[in-house]
Protein backbone atom coordinates (compact mmCIF):
# COMPACT_ATOMS: atom_id res chain seq x y z
CA UNK A 1 0.00 0.00 0.00
CA UNK A 2 1.43 3.55 -1.04
CA UNK A 3 1.89 5.89 1.65
CA UNK A 4 0.35 9.47 0.89
CA UNK A 5 2.83 12.83 0.91
CA UNK A 6 1.97 16.00 2.12
CA UNK A 7 1.81 17.38 -1.25
CA UNK A 8 -1.27 15.29 -2.04
CA UNK A 9 -4.32 17.08 -2.47
CA UNK A 10 -6.19 13.64 -2.04
CA UNK A 11 -6.67 12.87 1.97
CA UNK A 12 -7.19 9.26 1.31
CA UNK A 13 -4.25 8.86 -1.33
CA UNK A 14 -2.82 4.93 -1.08
CA UNK A 15 -5.47 3.70 2.00
CA UNK A 16 -6.90 0.35 1.13
CA UNK A 17 -10.39 0.83 2.71
CA UNK A 18 -12.88 -2.38 3.11
CA UNK A 19 -16.87 -1.46 2.50
CA UNK A 20 -19.04 -4.04 3.96
CA UNK A 21 -22.44 -2.63 2.68
CA UNK A 22 -24.81 -4.93 0.62
CA UNK A 23 -23.93 -4.85 -2.91
CA UNK A 24 -26.84 -2.67 -4.58
CA UNK A 25 -26.01 0.29 -1.95
CA UNK A 26 -21.92 -0.14 -1.39
CA UNK A 27 -22.12 2.97 -4.39
CA UNK A 28 -22.33 6.31 -1.92
CA UNK A 29 -19.82 5.25 0.68
CA UNK A 30 -17.37 3.74 -2.04
CA UNK A 31 -17.68 6.73 -4.46
CA UNK A 32 -17.28 9.43 -1.66
CA UNK A 33 -13.96 7.33 -0.58
CA UNK A 34 -12.90 7.30 -4.04
CA UNK A 35 -13.07 10.71 -4.95
CA UNK A 36 -11.00 11.56 -1.56
CA UNK A 37 -8.11 9.08 -3.22
CA UNK A 38 -8.76 5.69 -1.29
CA UNK A 39 -8.45 2.52 -2.77
CA UNK A 40 -11.95 0.86 -2.28
CA UNK A 41 -12.04 -2.67 -1.18
CA UNK A 42 -16.08 -4.10 -1.72
CA UNK A 43 -17.01 -7.30 -0.02
CA UNK A 44 -20.57 -7.24 1.10
CA UNK A 45 -20.94 -8.32 4.85
CA UNK A 46 -24.81 -8.57 4.33
CA UNK A 47 -27.52 -9.60 2.03
CA UNK A 48 -30.78 -8.19 1.16
CA UNK A 49 -33.09 -10.09 1.25
CA UNK A 50 -37.63 -10.28 0.54
CA UNK A 51 -39.21 -11.87 4.04
CA UNK A 52 -40.65 -15.03 3.77
CA UNK A 53 -43.80 -13.57 2.92
CA UNK A 54 -45.28 -10.10 2.37
CA UNK A 55 -48.61 -10.70 3.79
CA UNK A 56 -48.39 -8.86 6.78
CA UNK A 57 -46.81 -5.79 4.73
CA UNK A 58 -49.82 -5.90 2.06
CA UNK A 59 -52.08 -6.42 5.05
CA UNK A 60 -50.99 -3.20 6.56
CA UNK A 61 -50.70 -1.59 3.38
CA UNK A 62 -54.47 -2.07 2.52
CA UNK A 63 -55.41 -0.32 5.72
CA UNK A 64 -53.18 2.51 5.50
CA UNK A 65 -56.40 4.84 6.11
CA UNK A 66 -56.38 3.51 9.67
CA UNK A 67 -52.83 4.61 10.44
CA UNK A 68 -51.91 8.00 11.85
CA UNK A 69 -48.20 7.89 11.37
CA UNK A 70 -45.70 6.24 9.37
CA UNK A 71 -42.25 5.15 10.83
CA UNK A 72 -39.73 3.73 8.20
CA UNK A 73 -35.84 3.08 9.28
CA UNK A 74 -33.90 2.41 5.99
CA UNK A 75 -34.20 2.89 2.30
CA UNK A 76 -34.49 -1.10 1.99
CA UNK A 77 -37.87 -0.30 3.61
CA UNK A 78 -38.53 2.34 1.71
CA UNK A 79 -37.75 0.43 -1.37
CA UNK A 80 -39.89 -2.23 -0.38
CA UNK A 81 -43.50 -0.71 0.87
CA UNK A 82 -43.26 0.92 -2.63
CA UNK A 83 -42.68 -2.08 -4.41
CA UNK A 84 -45.63 -3.88 -2.80
CA UNK A 85 -47.26 -0.61 -3.30
CA UNK A 86 -47.00 -0.76 -6.89
CA UNK A 87 -47.38 -4.12 -6.88
CA UNK A 88 -50.81 -3.76 -4.95
CA UNK A 89 -51.94 -0.84 -7.69
CA UNK A 90 -51.58 1.42 -4.51
CA UNK A 91 -50.83 4.96 -5.38
CA UNK A 92 -49.42 8.00 -3.05
CA UNK A 93 -52.87 8.81 -2.37
CA UNK A 94 -53.00 6.36 0.20
CA UNK A 95 -49.90 7.46 2.60
CA UNK A 96 -50.85 11.19 1.97
CA UNK A 97 -52.92 11.45 5.03
CA UNK A 98 -50.45 10.09 7.39
CA UNK A 99 -47.63 11.73 9.24
CA UNK A 100 -44.19 10.18 8.42
CA UNK A 101 -40.81 9.74 10.16
CA UNK A 102 -37.70 8.81 8.64
CA UNK A 103 -34.44 7.67 10.58
CA UNK A 104 -31.39 9.19 8.48
CA UNK A 105 -31.15 12.34 5.03
CA UNK A 106 -30.75 8.88 2.99
CA UNK A 107 -34.21 7.45 4.07
CA UNK A 108 -36.02 10.69 4.55
CA UNK A 109 -34.70 11.82 0.73
CA UNK A 110 -36.10 7.92 -0.37
CA UNK A 111 -39.58 9.12 0.68
CA UNK A 112 -39.18 12.79 -0.88
CA UNK A 113 -38.13 11.22 -4.48
CA UNK A 114 -41.36 9.46 -3.88
CA UNK A 115 -43.25 12.69 -3.81
CA UNK A 116 -44.07 12.87 -0.01
CA UNK A 117 -43.27 14.89 2.73
CA UNK A 118 -41.28 13.51 5.57
CA UNK A 119 -42.62 15.53 8.93
CA UNK A 120 -39.85 14.04 11.31
CA UNK A 121 -35.83 13.51 11.15
CA UNK A 122 -34.48 12.85 14.55
CA UNK A 123 -31.75 14.61 15.52
CA UNK A 124 -29.48 11.88 16.03
CA UNK A 125 -30.16 8.86 13.24
CA UNK A 126 -30.83 6.09 15.97
CA UNK A 127 -34.02 4.47 17.78
CA UNK A 128 -33.65 6.21 20.58
CA UNK A 129 -33.69 9.79 19.15
CA UNK A 130 -36.73 8.67 17.04
CA UNK A 131 -38.46 8.15 20.25
CA UNK A 132 -37.55 11.14 21.92
CA UNK A 133 -39.13 13.11 18.86
CA UNK A 134 -42.16 10.93 18.62
CA UNK A 135 -43.15 10.50 22.01
CA UNK A 136 -45.83 13.34 22.53
CA UNK A 137 -46.49 12.94 18.87
CA UNK A 138 -47.96 9.42 18.85
CA UNK A 139 -49.99 9.21 22.01
CA UNK A 140 -53.34 7.86 21.48
CA UNK A 141 -52.19 7.16 17.75
CA UNK A 142 -52.08 4.49 15.11
CA UNK A 143 -48.45 4.11 14.36
CA UNK A 144 -47.20 1.32 11.18
CA UNK A 145 -43.11 0.90 11.36
CA UNK A 146 -41.77 -1.11 8.38
CA UNK A 147 -38.61 -2.53 9.12
CA UNK A 148 -36.33 -5.22 8.58
CA UNK A 149 -37.07 -9.07 9.86
CA UNK A 150 -34.73 -8.67 12.70
CA UNK A 151 -34.30 -5.31 14.05
CA UNK A 152 -33.76 -3.02 17.84
CA UNK A 153 -37.44 -3.31 19.44
CA UNK A 154 -36.38 0.07 21.36
CA UNK A 155 -39.00 1.80 18.82
CA UNK A 156 -42.51 -0.21 18.98
CA UNK A 157 -42.19 -0.68 22.98
CA UNK A 158 -40.95 2.65 24.12
CA UNK A 159 -43.47 4.20 22.01
CA UNK A 160 -46.03 1.91 23.42
CA UNK A 161 -45.58 2.44 26.89
CA UNK A 162 -45.86 6.52 26.13
CA UNK A 163 -49.42 5.50 24.51
CA UNK A 164 -49.14 4.46 21.20
CA UNK A 165 -50.90 1.54 19.47
CA UNK A 166 -47.78 0.61 17.15
CA UNK A 167 -48.04 -2.07 14.67
CA UNK A 168 -44.60 -3.60 13.13
CA UNK A 169 -44.36 -4.64 9.81
CA UNK A 170 -41.59 -6.94 8.16
CA UNK A 171 -40.56 -5.70 4.48
CA UNK A 172 -37.52 -7.35 3.67
CA UNK A 173 -34.50 -9.10 6.14
CA UNK A 174 -30.54 -9.49 5.94
CA UNK A 175 -28.53 -12.05 6.14
CA UNK A 176 -24.50 -13.31 5.59
CA UNK A 177 -23.80 -13.77 2.24
CA UNK A 178 -21.77 -16.51 2.46
CA UNK A 179 -19.97 -15.86 -0.56
CA UNK A 180 -18.09 -13.28 0.53
CA UNK A 181 -16.19 -15.50 3.18
CA UNK A 182 -13.73 -16.84 0.85
CA UNK A 183 -12.87 -13.44 -0.45
CA UNK A 184 -12.81 -11.76 2.92
CA UNK A 185 -9.90 -14.15 4.30
CA UNK A 186 -7.98 -13.77 0.78
CA UNK A 187 -8.11 -10.30 1.15
CA UNK A 188 -7.23 -10.18 4.81
CA UNK A 189 -4.06 -12.32 4.09
CA UNK A 190 -3.01 -10.80 0.79
CA UNK A 191 -0.80 -7.38 0.99
CA UNK A 192 -1.68 -6.26 -2.09
CA UNK A 193 -5.81 -6.03 -1.05
CA UNK A 194 -5.18 -5.78 2.93
CA UNK A 195 -7.41 -3.03 4.14
CA UNK A 196 -6.62 -0.18 6.25
CA UNK A 197 -9.58 0.05 7.22
CA UNK A 198 -12.93 -1.14 7.66
CA UNK A 199 -16.11 0.18 7.54
CA UNK A 200 -19.35 -0.67 9.91
CA UNK A 201 -22.88 1.14 8.55
CA UNK A 202 -25.27 -1.05 11.03
CA UNK A 203 -25.02 -3.53 13.75
CA UNK A 204 -25.65 -6.10 10.78
CA UNK A 205 -22.65 -5.24 8.63
CA UNK A 206 -20.68 -5.76 12.69
CA UNK A 207 -22.21 -9.31 13.80
CA UNK A 208 -22.24 -10.45 10.22
CA UNK A 209 -18.11 -9.28 9.03
CA UNK A 210 -17.52 -11.72 12.71
CA UNK A 211 -19.65 -14.58 11.33
CA UNK A 212 -17.56 -14.45 8.05
CA UNK A 213 -14.23 -15.00 10.29
CA UNK A 214 -15.42 -18.11 11.44
CA UNK A 215 -13.85 -20.54 12.42
CA UNK A 216 -11.32 -17.83 14.01
CA UNK A 217 -14.08 -16.24 15.68
CA UNK A 218 -13.10 -13.18 17.76
CA UNK A 219 -12.61 -13.54 21.73
CA UNK A 220 -13.07 -11.95 24.57
CA UNK A 221 -13.24 -7.91 24.98
CA UNK A 222 -10.08 -6.80 24.54
CA UNK A 223 -9.95 -6.25 20.13
CA UNK A 224 -8.96 -8.58 17.74
CA UNK A 225 -6.35 -11.62 19.32
CA UNK A 226 -5.37 -13.28 15.92
CA UNK A 227 -2.91 -11.50 12.81
CA UNK A 228 -5.36 -11.36 10.64
CA UNK A 229 -6.78 -8.14 12.04
CA UNK A 230 -4.02 -6.42 13.41
CA UNK A 231 -3.14 -2.50 12.41
CA UNK A 232 -6.72 -2.91 10.61
CA UNK A 233 -8.51 0.18 12.28
CA UNK A 234 -12.37 -0.31 12.91
CA UNK A 235 -14.55 2.60 11.44
CA UNK A 236 -18.32 2.45 12.54
CA UNK A 237 -21.10 5.05 11.84
CA UNK A 238 -22.70 5.14 14.68
CA UNK A 239 -23.11 4.59 19.29
CA UNK A 240 -25.05 1.49 17.99
CA UNK A 241 -23.12 0.22 15.64
CA UNK A 242 -19.76 1.14 17.91
CA UNK A 243 -21.34 -0.84 20.80
CA UNK A 244 -22.14 -4.06 18.95
CA UNK A 245 -18.25 -4.02 17.75
CA UNK A 246 -18.02 -4.02 21.24
CA UNK A 247 -19.64 -6.82 22.24
CA UNK A 248 -18.25 -8.68 19.44
CA UNK A 249 -14.75 -8.21 21.36
CA UNK A 250 -13.76 -5.81 18.40
CA UNK A 251 -12.38 -1.97 18.97
CA UNK A 252 -13.44 1.13 17.72
CA UNK A 253 -10.69 3.32 16.16
CA UNK A 254 -13.08 5.77 14.18
CA UNK A 255 -16.21 6.62 15.12
CA UNK A 256 -18.43 9.13 12.98
CA UNK A 257 -19.63 12.46 14.86
CA UNK A 258 -22.65 12.31 12.32
CA UNK A 259 -24.57 8.81 12.16
CA UNK A 260 -24.45 9.14 8.09
CA UNK A 261 -22.48 8.46 5.03
CA UNK A 262 -20.31 11.37 5.09
CA UNK A 263 -19.93 11.85 8.84
CA UNK A 264 -18.58 8.27 8.49
CA UNK A 265 -16.03 9.13 5.73
CA UNK A 266 -14.94 12.77 7.09
CA UNK A 267 -14.22 10.55 10.73
CA UNK A 268 -12.08 8.36 8.56
CA UNK A 269 -10.12 11.21 7.23
CA UNK A 270 -9.53 12.46 10.71
CA UNK A 271 -8.54 9.17 11.62
CA UNK A 272 -5.85 9.10 8.50
CA UNK A 273 -4.40 12.74 8.94
CA UNK A 274 -4.05 12.18 12.75
CA UNK A 275 -1.78 9.32 12.37
CA UNK A 276 0.51 10.71 9.54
Amino acid sequence: MSKRTKSSPQPLHGVRVLVGRARHQAGALSSELKKLGAEVLEIPFIEIRKPRSFKPLDNALKTLNTYDWLILTSVNGVEAMWDRMARLRMRNGAVVHIRIAAIGPATKKAIEKRGLKVDVVPKEYVAESVVRSLRRKTKGKRVLLVRAKVARDVIPRELRKAGADVDVVEAYETVVPLSSRTRLRAALKNPKKRPRVVTFTSSSTAKNFVELLRPQRLRGREGPRHMELAGIRMASIGPVTSSTLRELGLPVDIKAREFTIPGLVAAIVKSVAQRL
